[in-house]
């Protein structure tokens, strides 16, 4: 369960990301979160994975106090979640197995287990005879499709996807949606961030609308306030 109250979040700029967001997603929710650029999606996003730290109001997520946690178990937190970037955040000099394989090696496991299970993810994500290339060789989809494998490789109970649609082609949107639907049918919780009002009204999941730091409207069946 990730639970936000009151939470309010203010950069050393001034700048006011988040003003009293209060928020619920139970366990194996599918949720969109929505609205325009600068509106404090990714604001949101890094205060759940505890890259910033919120300045004021409580942040929950399972057991785990974010507004008040020491930096030592940060990594703890994010074991339990697996995360795409809008950038993909893979290393330019390993390769897509490499990719994969190094967010199972962070978490400890072990090496029979890891070259059990990556060239599983990548079937998954239909990459298996790419396995060996690099970042720079594979088109914008497929390194999109590769930072899909490496953020469910540790079974993690969430799964935030950032813009997952942004730099990929609408045949390829409809293939990672059917991937997030699958992962979210496991009973994981799936959070996507997104301003593709198509795919909201399409998918009729949950949506949350932030406008101007704010939660302006929380609604079921793909319906999203338009500020």
């Amino acid at each position: 369960m990730i639970e936000f109250q009151d939470v309010s979040m203010v950069y050393s700029n001034g700048t006011v990301a988040l003003n009293g967001v209060n928020l619920k997603i139970e366990d194996g929710e599918f949720v969109f979160i929505v609205g325009r650029s600068g509106a404090g999606k990714t604001t949101l996003t890094k205060l759940l994975m505890r890259e910033e730290k919120v300045t004021s109001g409580t942040i929950r997520v399972d057991n785990f106090r974010l507004d008040k946690m020491p930096k030592r178990k940060v990594p703890h937190l994010r074991r339990t979640m697996g995360v795409v970037f809008q950038d993909f955040r893979l290393f330019p000099t390993k390769t897509v197995f490499e990719n994969v394989a190094f967010a199972m090696r962070v978490a400890g496991e072990k090496r029979s287990n890891i070259e059990k299970r990556v060239p599983h993810f990548l079937n998954l994500v239909e990459l298996s005879e790419k396995s060996n290339c690099f970042p720079e060789e594979l088109s914008g989809g497929e390194r999109q499709r590769v930072a899909f494998a490496r953020a469910i490789a540790n079974n993690p109970k969430i799964v935030i996807a950032d813009e997952p649609t942004g730099n990929v082609d609408p045949e390829m949107s409809k293939d990672l949606f059917k991937l997030l639907l699958s992962i979210n049918n496991l009973g994981k919780t799936v959070i996507v961030i997104t301003h593709d009002m198509n795919l909201v009204e399409q998918y009729k999941k949950r949506t949350i609308t932030i406008h101007d730091g704010q939660v302006v409207s929380d609604k079921n069946g793909g319906v999203a306030y338009e500020a």
